[in-house]
């Protein structure tokens, strides 16, 4: 074993043939920083030699299967109760209103051990809007599902009714989709470029039946194009402010859009 801290300042050459007493040692528990348990044996090991005692006092964790098992189902708990609270919080009053400390307070947990979750609070916000971006692509399929043998134009108006009935539905959760902040070092996770991918995926499947010779590239520019034309009708309807439409004039601004844009293969 390692040994710790020594109690004096002998040469540890004069220990080279001692006589090894373990004089005490104790079972005790230590709470980490995430709040799990972790056992710890302290021992004080001294050596008798002919010029002196030397004493070691040594610490060492038990942090067999078991406790490791535990500690990492302990941050998988912390991690789901901190999206759970964060989503609520961002339902009620946006992402704007997330703060470490409340947030910490509500898990039951220190503010350090969020930050043994994740990286920083915009990680957090990220974890929230993978779950929004799941059921968001849940209810546009579910929705083009229920009209199978519709056109490529009636299933892009069917998509882009449904992400307006999801944004409608849960404004604050639909817009931290778009409102988190990153530093010029942070990186978006692979699997939010994933998520994201994938709800481009949905709209790029009948536009490239309307536009059968557009290349791979051109289908994504008019994917991405699409997306931001319907996002911005719907992003200034649901305006509680001068720009604001009702909700069956924003259905007819997009079905006007979509059956004008995607009329002509161009």
């Amino acid at each position: 074993m390692s040994l710790g801290k020594r109690s004096d300042n002998g040469d540890p050459a004069r220990t080279r043939t001692p006589n090894l007493l373990i004089r005490s040692q104790l079972l005790y528990p230590v709470e980490l920083r995430d709040r799990s348990i972790c056992l710890m044996i302290r021992a004080h090991v001294t050596w008798q030699a002919p010029s002196g005692s030397l004493t070691y006092e040594h610490r060492s964790g038990l942090e067999g299967s078991i406790l490791a098992r535990d500690t990492e189902k302990r941050r998988a708990e912390l991690r789901e109760r901190l999206i759970d609270i964060a989503e609520a919080q961002i339902r009620a009053e946006g992402s704007a209103s997330l703060r470490a400390r409340a947030l910490a307070e509500e898990a039951g947990c220190a503010v350090g051990a969020i930050y043994n979750v994740f990286t920083d609070m915009p990680g957090l916000q990220l974890a929230v809007n993978g779950r929004t971006f799941a059921r968001l692509g849940a209810r546009v399929t579910e929705a083009v599902a229920q009209e199978a043998g519709a056109s490529p134009v009636e299933r892009l108006i069917i998509m882009a009714k449904a992400y307006l009935a999801f944004a409608a539905d849960d404004p604050r959760l639909w817009r931290a989709l778009f409102e988190v902040e990153m530093t010029a070092d942070s990186q978006v996770p692979e699997w939010y470029l994933e998520d994201l991918a994938g709800l481009f995926a949905i709209i790029a499947g009948p536009l490239s039946e309307l536009h059968p010779s557009a290349t791979a590239e051109e289908i994504d520019t008019r994917t991405r194009a699409l997306f931001s034309s319907v996002h911005g009708i719907i992003l200034l309807g649901l305006e509680r402010r001068i720009s604001g439409v009702p909700i069956a004039k924003m259905e007819a601004m997009i079905e006007y859009l979509l059956r004008s844009l995607s009329s002509s293969d161009a």
